[in-house]
């Protein structure tokens, strides 16, 4: 069910949650939203993950989405009620058929995804009409009795099953859904049913901890935060659970006596005041919750930020200042891409697993910039710009595709090094000190554009473009070395394809290097041009 409907809200959904703005209230009400759509906090706080991973979402923004995930998984405790009053499962097989039918015949994509939505839905309370008869026989087992009067003994017991076992399920609506049953057949009371309760919260952040495995230190922080707002939660209100203060709070709610035909609904407000009650006492203090995600997860020496470290939107009706600060990304973008090649080259010539994986993630930032930056300044073009910044509209965007490139060749040399690993291949002394030597010259490319890219250096920047042909006649008169030493047996002919294609990744990399000293070059060109341009006589 939750499947379809992700399908069916599509990319729509992600436009969504994309819109979270830095007002909590409103993070947190996208995130119930999108969860009572969906149907699965751990698909929602799965999502933010991913977005907070590609820079999407800062990890403010995740943590108010989060919060409201929480809310919006309880509605599903709301509707498993439903069948303590109606007959739902009396529907449920005719839902499954049709469901079946237009997921096997539809004739369009949405009709499918709909179909999975009713088939998903119908299944689901036939597996809980099932699994009600199925309990209904332990209602007269005295071992199962003493079982659950433990846990209604001892709240942090109930706590832990109710933990483990949803850590198992990877599902917390299935835990709660399950507990309903049980109560509702008799099984546990409402006071055991709370620690269980309570304990699902905590289990059910397991799958956030999961997708961030993996992920940059920000996603990570993210799925932190998820742990930490559920632990924190059941920590004090446990304490009212012991007491039994949170009893008493939900019978003031709902007044009138626990009854099996009620219970599931009493298990449903308690689980949902958890987490508005979690979401107040949390809300305005998400700043500390940030700070103590990152002290949990800190970052480590030399990781990268992924996101974009300039972009202001709040800039975008003051033109100037906001071309200024996509200079600033491009600058930082390169820098990026830089350390990218840099990893990946040494990465090669040291035959270090290490670097590669670290050019690999370097390359994602840029992946990731180019998109930022590039939507940044769409935005921008669309304000009222003056002649000489709408010229420099198409240099920034030529900037940030020729760096994006750079990272794309980094990558393919970490690639091409995995084969030069698995296949033992090593280069003779005068290979490994010709490498050197063109590695040597596309380094002072790489500075040398970094300065004049911040400097806007037009005689530098031409400068560095004999650099580019020395690199050029190098990438020549090394492959023609290589060929000579091959025929001679002094390499190994398997290393051919190896030698020439990282060769010909550096000389693109010098390519894309020597397209944004020239942009610089044209660029001041025209400032100039267009500073002595006399102004056109008012008409």
């Amino acid at each position: 069910m939750s499947e379809g409907l992700k399908k069916v809200a599509g990319e729509r959904l992600k436009g969504f949650l994309h819109m979270v703005t830095n007002v909590p209230v409103v993070g947190v009400l996208v995130g119930t939203l999108v969860t009572c759509l969906i149907q699965s906090s751990s698909a929602t706080t799965v999502m933010v993950v991913g977005f907070v991973n590609a820079g999407l979402l800062s990890l403010k923004q995740a943590i108010s989405v989060i919060i409201g995930a929480n809310i919006g998984t309880t509605f599903t405790a709301w509707l498993v009620s439903s069948m303590s009053v109606l007959n739902v499962t009396k529907y449920a097989m005719p839902l499954v058929g049709i469901g079946f039918a237009m997921t096997a015949l539809g004739v369009n994509r949405k009709r499918k995804f709909w179909g999975e939505v009713l088939l998903g839905f119908g299944m689901l309370f036939i597996g809980l009409g099932l699994l009600k008869d199925a309990f209904g026989p332990w209602k007269d087992s005295e071992q199962i009795k003493n079982i659950f009067v433990v846990f209604s003994q001892s709240p942090l017991l109930g706590v832990l099953v109710g933990t483990v076992f949803t850590v198992l399920l990877q599902s917390s609506s299935v835990t709660v859904a399950i507990i309903q049953v049980l109560a509702f057949n008799g099984l546990i009371t409402f006071d055991a049913a709370v620690p269980l309760i309570l304990g699902d919260n905590i289990g059910t952040t397991i799958t956030a901890q999961l997708a961030a495995i993996g992920t940059n230190y920000n996603a990570r922080r993210a799925a932190m935060s998820h742990t930490l707002f559920n632990l924190i939660g059941v920590s004090y209100i446990i304490v009212f659970v012991y007491f039994g203060w949170y009893q008493r709070f939900i019978d003031f709610i709902i007044p009138g006596a626990i009854t099996l035909k009620n219970v599931m609904f009493y298990i449903a407000v308690s689980h949902s005041c958890f987490n508005i009650v979690n979401a107040i006492v949390f809300l305005p203090m998400i700043p500390v919750l940030e700070k103590i995600s990152i002290w949990a997860v800190p970052k480590k020496k030399g990781a990268e930020d992924i996101g974009p470290q300039y972009l202001e939107k709040h800039l975008l009706d003051t033109p100037p200042l906001a071309m200024q600060q996509v200079k600033s990304e491009i600058v930082y973008m390169l820098t990026v891409a830089h350390k990218a090649v840099n990893a990946a080259i040494q990465g090669f010539m040291g035959n270090d697993e290490a670097l590669l994986n670290k050019a690999l993630s370097y390359e994602k930032a840029t992946d990731n910039l180019q998109s930022e930056i590039t939507q940044y300044v769409i935005d921008l073009s669309q304000r009222q710009l003056n002649p000489e910044e709408s010229q420099g509209i198409p240099v920034l965007i030529h900037y940030v595709n020729d760096i994006e490139r750079m990272g794309d060749h980094a990558k393919n040399i970490a690639e091409l090094t995995h084969s030069k690993i698995d296949m033992e291949i090593r280069f003779s002394d005068v290979a490994v000190e010709e490498l050197g030597v063109i590695n040597g010259k596309l380094e002072e490319l790489l500075s040398g554009t970094e300065n004049t890219l911040i400097k806007q250096d037009v005689k530098r920047a031409t400068d560095l473009l004999d650099v580019e042909n020395k690199i050029n006649e190098l990438q020549i008169k090394l492959k023609e070395s290589h060929i000579c030493r091959m025929n001679q047996g002094v390499c190994d002919i398997k290393a051919n394809f190896i030698f020439l294609d990282f060769i010909d990744n550096i000389e693109k990399i010098a390519d894309h290097l020597t397209n944004i000293n020239q942009g610089i070059i044209g660029r001041m060109q025209w400032r100039a041009y267009a500073k002595d341009r006399p102004l056109a006589h008012p008409q």
